[in-house]
């Protein structure tokens, strides 16, 4: 059942490496370009998005069925391994949340390039016509 994690994990870092070449200064030709590329990518790989979210449903489902060691009953292995698995729990809802809240952010980024772009061309062709009437 590790798989899912490690390509969560994987996708995590893929979508955080993503952000930051989008937010880093570049120049004009090559912030099109790697904007182009994400905005196409970005259709396809929405996919995570139901699949973190599945992901966090079963975490739910198991912590909401998994046998409690709380009382004296319970020796230091069970109280530790209850502990662990509790942990492990955290780690991947941050996993997905992060995967989802990235996923967004490049999305929001991708969608801030195409507005200035296109306000841009919009300013161009507004001076362009002014320069004609006078």
């Amino acid at each position: 059942m590790a798989l899912q994690w490690m390509i969560l994990a994987c996708v995590v870092a893929a979508e955080a490496a993503v952000a930051v070449m989008l937010t880093l200064p570049a120049p004009r030709a090559v912030r099109k370009q790697i904007v182009g590329l994400t905005s196409m990518l970005l259709q396809p790989f929405a996919g995570i998005l139901p699949f973190a979210a599945f992901q966090l449903l079963d975490i739910y489902w198991k912590n909401e069925h998994r046998l409690m060691c709380t009382s004296e009953i319970c020796t230091a292995d069970e109280r530790i391994r209850f502990e662990k698995s509790i942990f492990k729990a955290q780690r991947n809802v941050i996993l997905c949340v992060s995967a989802c809240l990235l996923y967004w952010c490049i999305f929001r980024i991708c969608k801030y390039n195409k507005d200035i772009k296109a306000l841009e061309e919009t300013e161009k062709r507004l001076k362009e016509e002014i320069h004609e009437n006078h």
